[in-house]
């Protein structure tokens, strides 16, 4: 089994829509296949065989190969469904750079980027598919969240909470040695 990486952990989500300001600035690199997202060696393996069922016996396994894809594809749908998009300035930066580049969809085809790209989404959604397989052998065995899709009633669960801690004051925290830490926030008026 494939575990993900500290630092595939700690980057945005391959499922992300936005551009990042690194993303902007690449853009004409990665048009000509210079600079380019290597494919998380997970998300290979799922287009693989996305459908495996070797090293998954237990909860314990589904729950580990769940959390190994969470953190690289990002929430699943069941508990962050997909909301409105607006327009992004970054995005926005991101087309108007892409537009200065003389026949970009051919130099796109040419360099190799536009089958980057293609094998990149396609690895994405063999992800994507391995998650909701793993996640429907999780119930079949009876496994608790999130080896297993959210019910209604525990995603009503998550979306008080962060209703609630949307609109409670930050508590102070007091930790086992006796520190005190309370986060400030200040108005901006």
């Amino acid at each position: 089994m494939i575990a993900a990486s500290p630092a595939t952990a700690q980057r945005r989500p391959v499922t992300d829509p936005d551009a990042s300001v690194r993303d902007v600035a690449l853009t004409p690199l990665s048009d000509l296949n210079l600079s380019r997202d290597p494919i998380p060696e997970l998300l290979i393996a799922a287009r693989a065989a996305p459908y495996a069922r070797d090293g998954i016996s237990r909860c314990d396994d589904i729950l580990r190969a769940v959390g190994d894809l969470d953190a690289i594809l990002g929430e699943d749908l069941d508990t962050n469904p997909p909301e409105e998009r607006g327009v992004s300035v970054t995005n926005l930066a991101q087309r108007v750079i892409g537009s200065f580049i003389p026949f970009r969809g051919i130099i796109r085809e040419i360099s190799g980027a536009n089958a980057h790209e293609f094998e990149f989404r396609e690895a994405i959604a063999a992800g994507l598919m391995r998650r909701a397989y793993l996640k429907g052998v999780g119930q079949e065995m009876g496994c608790a969240y999130p080896a297993s899709p959210a019910t209604p009633e525990l995603i009503a669960r998550l979306r008080a909470t962060t209703a609630d801690a949307e609109t409670l004051p930050p508590q102070p925290v007091v930790s086992a040695e006796g520190f005190y830490s309370s986060p400030v926030v200040q108005d901006i008026n």
